[in-house]
């Protein structure tokens, strides 16, 4: 039994909606229903009411939910006394950053700060997007910096989490450029001849960002997937190699374009397939569970100062 299971079962208590505690856990409602029934697997016994909507928990399921609770907040107890004893920990920011992030923008973003905020100790966490949204939810990270695009929302509760914007970042097709400066790949491509093409691993989100760029084209594009990865720098390495067309964003390939080892992949006669996203930062809002450090507090403050406060 996962403790994942516990809190995905108090979340569906307190919703009665397996579809909006899916969107509050950050996984597909499919998803979420496969691990509420492990949950009921484990514990032998039907704990929803799925006859009835909302949804109602069965004598077993209340039962489990007290329960639940107890245990939960037993754990989470027990955790920040554990963190507590690492007290030369405790002026390190901890940040939950998606892979991509951590490799660009995080770097050069920390070097800023230290003009402006002064001497900052950081951890690096580096996970998937749903990963590193979860590090925030479960209290695991001080604060999460993701990307945001209106078409690739991530769901998090306005009344628990608050969030600035750092800075934005465009998505784009590169290639390999050849002899001539010109990409060795040429859009729109054919149905009989399309392009070889380096993408996303299924749930990746840019891979959710390029496919929405690719939908909102006028003009077919005809693409033939040879390779995939949930890394923008893995897809960097095997387009400089040659083997296709990559959406990745300008900050990853920024020394390459300069150097003509890359080229931005452009359709003939009409706009670049380039979206603009931005980069945010979040945090839970003081109060909710555990006092933030006094070094998070602190620049949280000076984000604030200098940064316009968005709307999760």
């Amino acid at each position: 039994m996962e403790t994942k299971w516990l809190e995905d079962f108090v979340s569906l208590a307190e919703t009665r909606s397996f579809s909006r505690s899916a969107q509050l856990r950050h996984v597909t409602q499919p998803a979420f229903s496969r691990r509420i029934q492990s949950l009921e697997a484990w514990a032998g016994a039907d704990l929803v009411d799925r006859s009835s909507y909302p949804t109602k928990l069965t004598p077993a399921g209340e039962t489990l939910y007290a329960q639940a609770l107890e245990l939960l907040q037993s754990l989470q107890n027990t955790r920040a006394m554990l963190r507590g004893h690492n007290s030369a920990g405790q002026d390190f920011i901890e940040f939950a950053v998606p892979h991509t992030l951590a490799f660009t923008f995080f770097p050069s973003w920390i070097a800023g700060l230290r003009d402006g905020f002064g001497p900052i100790k950081s951890r690096l966490i580096a996970l998937n997007v749903h990963d590193a949204a979860m590090r925030l939810v479960e209290g695991g990270c001080d604060v999460l910096i993701a990307y945001h695009h209106p078409s690739q929302p991530l769901q998090l509760d306005a009344e628990r989490y608050e969030m600035v914007v750092l800075g934005q970042e465009v998505l784009a097709p590169y290639a390999k450029a050849g002899p001539d400066g010109r990409a060795v790949v040429s859009l729109p491509g054919t149905a009989a001849r399309p392009l070889p093409y380096l993408g996303y691993a299924p749930g990746a989100y840019l891979g959710g960002i390029t496919d929405w760029i690719l939908k909102q084209s006028k003009t077919p594009i005809h693409l033939e997937r040879v390779y995939e990865t949930d890394m923008a720098e893995g897809l960097k390495v095997m387009a400089m190699e040659g083997h296709g067309m990559a959406f990745l964003p300008q900050s990853a390939v920024r020394k390459e374009l300069q150097v003509g080892a890359l080229v931005e992949v452009c359709l003939p006669g009409e706009s670049p397939l380039s979206l603009t996203m931005e980069v945010r930062a979040y945090r839970e809002k003081p109060g909710n569970r555990q006092t933030p450090k006094r070094s998070a507090l602190d620049l949280w403050t000076y984000l604030g100062a200098i940064t316009k406060p968005v709307l999760v």
